[in-house]
């Protein structure tokens, strides 16, 4: 390493501790100096947030790369690096599995990793996460590399204080500790995926929860079935003053209408058959706090009737009870529907509308998200490799290219599924099961349906093949006709097995349920299992 080489990547990043930039950018440029001045296939930023690492930036690693997140008892290398301090090189016979294994970009076929350091990172006093460099080819670091890593550890170190704290001065949003905070959520409530990518529609959102997130204003949060509308709820009460309180989530759909009332404003012993002893409803358990009202357009009028009352006054009375009991309640909800049709509908009243829609908040679908979907990908890969206790789970190329191709009608949800069945699909190829696990598109399976086709496959619901709505009709009860034959056609199709009509319809089964009931075919025949 020449002195004009190492002036060269030095200077500009010690120019850029005085300059404001975005965090990303910082990053990139502090990770574009480690490949000048190191011989490294790969590099990458990882932050510590409580037992996981988080990638922050990397250079040189698969896209999906990005969107991992790395258990450090379960990545035995980088728990060495944290525990160590200094930077560390790992021999080259090392057993320690390498966590980036099969992850290197441009690398077709099942190449690991074979020369590894690394270094902790302090930040003001505190352990703030790790620097790693991965090679190739054997013996590319050498004593002089290692020496080098411990004094530009330092000068990353500053690079990423300076990043904090210009945030912190510019009282800029921190979406790096939103997505965070939603990881630590997630994690201890066992949902699957993040708020996780770096596509503008994502950032957007992104944006507006933090925006809202601190008011008490209510929040009606709409997008399709499978967007992650939950975790944005998570979100912004993370973002909330009532952080520390209660988050309650109701599903609205999955309540029979008897019981919707009990549930959400709570009853007295004797207000029903069955009702034994007095109970609080949702809306008192969720006092101080925040309670997420899921799939609100399934409620009955006489319950939006209710609810109205307690948005209004914050009284409420339980079933059965003249008693009053007040509420401090910040009120998010969720719909797949568009509500201004249920309005004109009838179904839903528009003064309940008018008080739930103070703040929309549209979720965008995947397929509006583009290389997210890689992100988001890279996510789930390692919740498959660490549940499975693999060493390493990578995409192939084409794989890669038919998540980009797809439509995801089922949005992340779909993702996520398709990932776990395609991990087991590509073990059940392996015996005896390999080092790294590379999933293929035949292991996806995914179909040749993109934007561009403009119709949805038979493999994803059959449907009848011709549905003509009756001449003379509006928008709603020509959409109601077409439902109606859609979703009857499926049931005989299936036996009125309802569970399994379900599924193909990509609904829940009390949601077909309700839909059903609504449409006037509840009664054609008894529900099955």
């Amino acid at each position: 390493m020449t002195t004009s080489t190492l002036l060269a990547a030095l200077v500009p990043l010690v120019a850029d501790l005085s300059q404001e930039l975005p965090e990303r950018e910082r990053y990139r440029r502090l990770l574009q100096a480690v490949r000048a001045l190191f011989p490294c296939d790969a590099v990458a930023l990882l932050r510590l947030e409580g037992e996981w690492l988080v990638p922050l930036a990397m250079d040189g690693l698969s896209s999906d790369a990005l969107g991992r997140r790395f258990r450090v008892s379960a990545h035995p290398r980088l728990q060495a690096l944290l525990q160590a301090g200094l930077p560390t090189h790992f021999p080259l016979g090392s057993t320690l599995p390498d966590p980036y294994d099969g992850l290197i970009e441009g690398v077709s076929g099942h190449l690991e990793v074979h020369d590894c350091m690394g270094c902790a990172l302090a930040v003001e006093g505190q352990p703030w996460g790790l620097l790693t460099l991965d090679a190739l080819v054997p013996g590319q670091f050498t004593p002089a590399h290692l020496a080098a890593l411990q004094a530009f550890s330092d000068l990353a170190a500053a690079t990423v204080a300076a990043a904090m704290r210009i945030n912190r001065l510019a009282a800029r949003v921190e979406n790096e500790h939103l997505r965070a905070e939603s990881y630590r959520l997630a994690a201890s409530s066992g949902s699957a995926h993040q708020l996780m990518g770096h596509s503008p529609a994502l950032q957007q959102l992104l944006q507006e929860i933090d925006l809202v997130g601190p008011s008490d204003l209510t929040v009606l949060i709409s997008g399709e079935t499978g967007v992650g509308k939950e975790l944005v709820a998570r979100a912004l009460h993370a973002r909330s003053g009532r952080a520390d309180r209660p988050l309650v989530s109701v599903n609205c759909a999955a309540l029979p209408d008897t019981l919707v009332e009990s549930e959400l404003f709570g009853h007295v012993r004797g207000a029903f058959t069955g009702a034994v002893q007095e109970r609080q409803g949702k809306f008192e358990l969720a006092d101080g706090g925040t309670l997420f009202l899921d799939e609100v357009g399934e409620l009955p009028l006489p319950v939006q009737a209710k609810l109205l009352r307690v948005l209004q006054s914050g009284q409420l009375q339980r079933l059965g009870s003249d008693r009053e009991h007040h509420v401090d309640v910040r009120l998010i909800v969720a719909t797949n529907r568009d509500l201004v049709a249920e309005v004109r509908a009838g179904r839903m009243r528009a003064d309940i509308y008018h008080r739930l829609s103070v703040y929309p908040l549209p979720v965008p679908a995947l397929r509006e998200r583009g290389r997210d979907v890689l992100m988001l990908s890279g996510f789930f890969l390692e919740e498959n490799r660490t549940r499975l206790g693999l060493g390493s789970l990578r995409l192939d190329r084409e794989a890669q290219a038919a998540l980009l191709a797809y439509d995801w009608p089922g949005n992340v949800r779909e993702l996520e599924h398709l990932i776990g069945r395609s991990v087991l699909k590509a073990l059940g190829r392996h015996r005896p099961r390999p080092r790294i696990l590379t999933l293929t598109a035949t292991d996806l399976g995914l179909p040749e349906w993109g934007p561009s086709t403009g119709s949805v496959p038979s493999a994803h619901v059959q449907g009848p093949s011709v549905i003509s709505a009756p001449q003379g009709l509006g928008l709603r009860a020509a959409v109601d006709a077409f439902e109606r034959q859609w979703v009857q056609d499926c049931l005989e199709r299936h036996g009125y097995h309802w569970a399994a009509a379900a599924r193909e319809l990509r609904m829940d089964r009390a949601n077909l349920a309700r839909l059903a009931k609504r449409l006037g075919l509840a009664q054609n025949r008894s529900a099955n299992a």
